[in-house]
């Protein structure tokens, strides 16, 4: 069913600006529209045109230089720093600021420490502690890896004074103090007296000074506190030090504004595309204090159209008979009317002005505000524009300014930022627990661009908490301030709620913003809930990755493939799902960009990085580490864009983020820089392809393929232009990377509708006759368009040589046949299996998701592998430097092998690319000298189901051919005792085996606990009605040992199952226990406990039992257990 989107004009707002009581005057015939304005100017008022296209009016700015006082005792108003003579010991407020401006750009504040209280939670709090960060809290060398380091640090009160001079023409006139943005609350004072309080965060703070700005010299004082007044929760991007930082001052235009006692207050515009309308609500302020009488006229035009749009006048008698009257007028728009949406963002300029003859005087006044003729609604489970349906593409924008600590407040800037994101093929952003300036609308008004727009919060809700209400008045603000820009198509509560009552209050909120304000759609809150109350729901469920589930996520757990879609979660629900902060895949630091902090945050964080890369001797391969990732990172997020693209009906995604969030630990989740600058490895039109209004999709269940398959795969197109294309013809090809073709057609043609998922066609080919081993690509376009897309593909033969040579030993373990064949000067190829080698770093295809500080280490550690595609191991394994899809089954099957203790010299044939947090030079490939002999070392198994694994089975055919040849001959020589190291003791529950546990979950079996895979684990059964603790794992050895301890490894994505305290026993027949022979508890944390007895024993079987969990959970998990022989 489709909603309509325009409602009637009954409503009431629920407040009206300066209090008083409100008249409404319905015009029942057709007329024009308003303007919203403001004055500004203080000595000299003048008519002047402001930065805004929604004002003119009467103004003098203020901005400039301010005298100024930090107030960090909270002393100010009880000594009362507002009047005009202070105590006679206090000299007036001593500094000076400029404004608009910020306490940190100006150097006041204090030098960052280990003692700041930062607005921000901190996960990882390993930097107050560990030794490897000891140089990094001294003073002056102070640098924190969590956010970028703020030049100074201020919150608290802060005093702004300056004088005033109002001449005497302006008697009489009505005089508003205008301060567009503060951070956070002001409060005002002329002269010593009390002029009020606001506390907005997303809307100008307005005074009326009227009756205290009489002609002649005055003293203005405003005092912003930073401090948080409401509970909007600390990780809120509109306080946040992870983001925008939490700032005192005040930005933007700072103006006093005059107009006439009689003046047009406010304008809301409400188009109505279906009956050509614009129906307009007007307030008309009268500070008389009688009854006055006049004429409103109402004109509009388009103003950024080729085709220019003139309506008619329209003037209408109104009385107003109060403070303020609301005139309601049905603005007849003609038959000529231009539609604004994101292909065609037609903008009208529309004005009202009033003219009052009375006993009092005459009253002129004019209001002008821009607005577009669109509906935004919903049909089904899909959003409508003007009744055409639309897909959102977008992306996430969290306050990220790093050289000034505040947003943007110019026009200018905006427009650069969206024509980015539009270059990009994205036509909306998601402003996260905060709203944008009145600059960010104009612009995407401009560039037809929509905008999702939050309220200032990521807390807890519905507890009837003094935020209750603020966040109602926020709403209230934000729907008056900006509810006429077409570009304003979403609203929500703010970010992931938190609160037992949240659904309660959310519907409730949803409802009665349909009601006020029909403009626009409204959700609960981005993230969750999913309440029947939202006209479209925004949930993390249909994306690539959930939070917390580590190696068992998509990219990490499932073979690649391009068939995945979310129809059958969409099918639950009637009305739009828009897929929450997909994506989230980090790269590696780009440390050239270090240099462009020039402003209040520097880019400390990322010196840490590049100190401890070069304290591992890889300093050198930072920019080839940034580039192999972030190859790495844009296929995810093709991946992750495509799969919503293919889902018929779905209603859009947003993506976490196209650019980095320098918060949180440091998020490097961009293909774009905090500035919306590229890293250099993907460029717009590249991007555009995968991401536009039209796309070209494929759908195919595998990535590798053989000589002896058939590649078959379905054509599709998403398309959301502004028509269907009539007649379309759809091309595909196969080519080889040197662009000699393989295969290529064409599809039937037809006409393509709107909508997405939608059919082209079937693709089938004969693998047969490929030049294999070859990667080739894969394309679908529309013929005679810009739209195509690509994707890859690798043909490997179907039965490679993988017969090693006679005079090469391929060993699994170190044993003596290596050695003596390395001391003789042979060849050998060293295959351990997994669980023999020394590592436990979890072995993931994807980057790192978000990062590793904030998920408390949630796998993956690392950020894709690093290879020279030239190096002649590689010959035989056709590669990028990259990962690309074809390695996937490589990299899940393998061991990171830790080579810090190699040397500097030595790199890994293929590397992979750790954590910028730790910089472990790891590796899946090498090669080395040993004595006389030459080393060809593999972490990746290469032996096991080869029948089924195309792509193990060419690398093994190609490490065969290296190491055969005359190339094999390594430059770096390494002892044997080096190579040893890698390997592990072998674990005496190697041949062990689990004989029962009290409970365990599908595919968490406790045969997981001693496999040598921490990426594995058991746990407990954890849905229905799961068992309590006490629970219990019990092992058999394969003989009767003498063991002293145990070991105990929890599970590393994250802590739910966390065991902390526990007992152990032992048996030498699994019959007779007796008491434990230990117990204790747990420190909580994801590193390996070790049990140690108080003296050995000879046990055949272990029994491991979890009496009790952390904070509260019944169930169990164990990553790895293992038992210490008397001989360690």
């Amino acid at each position: 069913m489709k909603r309509k989107v325009i409602s009637s004009l009954s409503a009431v707002p629920r407040g009206t600006p300066f209090g008083g009581h409100l008249t409404v005057v319905t015009i029942a015939v057709c007329v024009g529209m308003a303007v919203c304005a403001c004055c500004r100017e203080v000595v000299n008022f003048k008519t002047i045109k402001t930065a805004s296209l929604n004002d003119k009016r009467e103004a003098s700015s203020l901005a400039g230089r301010w005298r100024f006082q930090l107030d960090p005792e909270n002393m100010g108003e009880k000594e009362k720093w507002y009047n005009s003579v202070r105590a006679v010991r206090e000299p007036p407020l001593p500094d000076r600021i400029r404004l608009p401006g910020s306490t940190a750009e100006n150097g006041f504040g204090d030098d960052i420490s280990v003692d700041t209280k930062w607005t921000g939670g901190i996960v990882d709090r390993s930097w107050f502690t560990h030794a490897k960060y000891e140089k990094y809290r001294q003073p002056p060398n102070v640098k924190i890896p969590f956010w970028l380091t703020p030049v100074k640090h201020y919150v608290g009160p802060a005093w702004y004074q300056r004088q005033i001079d109002i001449r005497q023409n302006r008697r009489g006139r009505r005089i508003v103090l205008f301060l567009e943005r503060c951070h956070w609350e002001t409060k005002v004072w002329v002269d010593g007296v009390a002029a009020g309080t606001q506390d907005s965060l997303c809307t100008p703070h307005l005074y009326d000074l009227s009756e205290l700005m009489t002609p002649g010299k005055h003293l203005l004082t405003v005092r912003v506190d930073n401090s948080i007044k409401y509970n909007v929760g600390v990780n809120a991007h509109s306080v946040s030090d992870h983001t925008q930082t939490n700032w005192n001052g005040i930005v933007g235009r700072i103006e006093l504004q005059a107009s006439d006692k009689v003046c047009v207050s406010d304008i809301q515009v409400y188009p109505d595309i279906e009956k050509k309308l614009a129906k307009l609500r007007i307030v008309i302020s009268n500070a008389i204090g009688r009854d006055v009488s006049g004429t409103l006229t109402i004109t509009a035009e388009s103003w950024n159209t080729k085709r220019r749009h003139t309506v008619g006048p329209v003037s209408v008698e109104f009385t107003a008979n109060g403070p303020e009257t609301t005139v309601e007028i049905n603005y007849a728009m003609g038959n000529d009317v231009l539609l604004w949406d994101e292909f065609s963002p037609a903008m009208y300029k529309l004005a009202a002005s009033i003219s009052v003859n009375g006993s009092d005087g005459t009253f002129h006044d004019q209001r002008t505000v821009t607005f577009g003729m669109r509906e935004f609604g919903t049909e089904g489970t899909q959003f409508t524009i003007n009744d055409r349906l639309t897909f959102l593409r977008g992306t996430l924008e969290c306050s990220i300014f790093p050289l000034t600590g505040y947003p943007d407040m110019s026009v200018e800037g905006w427009l650069r930022i969206i024509r980015i994101a539009k270059a990009h093929g994205l036509n909306h952003i998601r402003f996260h627990s905060w709203c944008p300036p009145e600059a960010a609308f104009e612009a995407a008004d401009r560039a037809g661009f929509m905008l999702h727009v939050e309220c200032p919060a990521w807390t807890t809700i519905g507890n009837d908490k003094p935020i209750d209400k603020f966040i109602y008045d926020e709403g209230d603000r934000i729907l008056k301030a900006y509810g006429n820009h077409p570009s304003f198509c979403m609203l929500a509560y703010g970010n992931e709620p938190g609160g037992s009552n949240q659904k309660r209050f959310l519907g409730d909120l949803v409802n009665y913003w349909k009601q006020k304000d029909s403009r626009r759609v409204y959700t609960s809150a981005a993230g969750w809930p999913i309440i029947p109350e939202s006209d479209f729901h925004s949930t993390p469920a249909p994306r690539g990755h959930q939070w917390g589930s580590g190696l068992k996520s998509r990219f990490n757990a499932n073979p690649p493939e391009t068939s995945t879609d979310y129809s059958d979660f969409i099918q639950n629900y009637d009305v739009p799902v828009v897929s929450h902060e997909i994506g989230q895949w980090c790269v590696y630091p780009n440390l050239k960009e270090i240099k462009k902090y020039t402003g209040v945050l520097r880019a400390r964080n990322f010196e840490i990085f590049r100190d401890s890369l070069a304290d591992h001797h890889m300093l050198d391969q930072a920019e080839d580490f940034l580039m192999a990732s972030g190859k790495l990172q844009a296929l995810l997020y093709k991946e992750e864009i495509e799969s919503a693209l293919r889902t018929p009906g779905f209603g859009g995604f947003q993506l976490l983020d196209i650019h980095d969030f320098p918060g949180q630990g440091t998020a490097l989740v961009g293909i774009l820089d905090p500035f919306w600058d590229s890293k250099g490895y993907i460029e717009p039109k590249e991007h555009h392809r995968f991401c536009c209004e039209t796309v070209p999709l494929l759908r195919m269940e595998k990535r590798t393929w053989t000589t002896a398959d058939t590649f078959s795969a379905g054509a599709g197109i998403a398309h959301f232009g502004p028509a269907p294309i009539k007649n379309a013809v759809a091309l595909w090809s196969i080519n080889y990377t040197d662009g000699r073709e393989f295969a290529s057609g064409k599809l039937p043609s037809d006409t393509i509708g709107v909508g997405n998922g939608i059919e082209l066609g079937k693709i089938e080919v004969s693998l047969a006759d490929v030049a294999a081993p070859a990667k080739l690509t894969v394309t679908v376009s529309l013929k005679g368009t810009d739209f195509t897309n690509n994707w890859d593909i690798w043909v490997y033969p179907a039965g490679p040589d993988t017969k090693p040579p006679e005079h090469i030993l391929i060993a699994d373990s170190l044993d003596e046949q290596v050695e003596t064949a390395l001391k003789a000067g042979g060849k050998v190829l060293l295959m351990p299996p997994l669980n023999t080698i020394d590592s436990d770093i979890p072995a993931g295809f994807t980057t790192i998701f978000w990062n590793t500080q904030w998920t408390r280490k949630q796998p993956p550690h690392t950020l894709g592998i690093l290879c020279n595609p030239k190096h002649p191991a590689l010959a035989k394994f056709p590669t990028e430097f990259h990962s690309n899809w074809q390695w996937w089954d490589l990299v899940t099957k393998s061991k990171f092998m830790v080579l810090d203790g190699f040397g500097p010299k030595l790199r890994p044939i293929v590397q992979v690319i750790d954590d910028w947090n730790t910089n472990r030079k790891l590796g899946l490939i090498f090669e080395a000298k040993v004595g006389r002999g030459r080393l060809l070392v593999c972490s990746i198994d290469l032996r096991s189901n080869l029948d089924k694994r195309p792509a193990a089975r060419q690398m093994l055919h190609s490490l065969l051919k290296y190491i055969e040849s005359e190339r094999f001959d390594p430059r770096h020589s390494v002892e044997i005792e080096l190579i040893r190291s890698l390997l592990r003791k072998p674990s005496l529950l190697s041949n062990a085996k689990v004989v029962n546990v009290d409970s365990e979950a599908p595919g968490c079996v406790g045969g997981n606990a001693i496999d040598g895979n921490p990426g594995t684990i058991w746990h407990t059964e954890w849905e229905a009605n799961p068992p309590v603790y006490p629970h219990s794992i019990t092992i058999e050895l394969q003989e009767q040992t003498e063991i002293k301890g145990l070991t105990y490894l929890p599970r590393q994505d994250m802590s739910n199952g966390w065991i902390a305290e526990y007992e152990i026993f032992i048996s030498t027949d699994g019959k007779n226990w007796g008491e434990p022979i230990a117990s204790g508890k747990f420190q909580k944390g994801r590193d390996k406990k070790k049990i140690v007895f108080a003296k050995s024993h000879n046990a055949r079987f272990v029994r491991f039992v979890a009496v009790s969990g952390f904070d509260g959970q019944i169930f169990a998990s164990v990553a790895e257990l293992d038992v210490i022989p008397v001989s360690d």
